[in-house]
């Protein structure tokens, strides 16, 4: 998909620097990757301790010591 932004010379500058390349769409490419990727790490980290995996923990010990 083709889009067309504005996007300020130095904060792209700096990507480019930081991303080690010279093409503008890898280094945009990159940073919306790592973006999303961050997100999802951060969705995920909420969810510790909220999911209900079915066994209490001394069940889980139990099963362990079962073999």
């Amino acid at each position: 998909m083709r889009t067309l932004i504005d996007i300020q010379d130095d904060l792209l500058q700096e990507l480019l620097k930081e991303a080690h390349t010279g093409i503008k769409k890898e280094a945009i490419v990159l940073a919306i990757k790592t973006f999303l990727d961050v997100r999802r790490r951060e969705k995920l980290a909420s969810l510790i301790g909220k999911y209900e995996f079915g066994y209490s923990l001394e069940e889980l010990e139990e099963m362990r010591e079962d073999g």
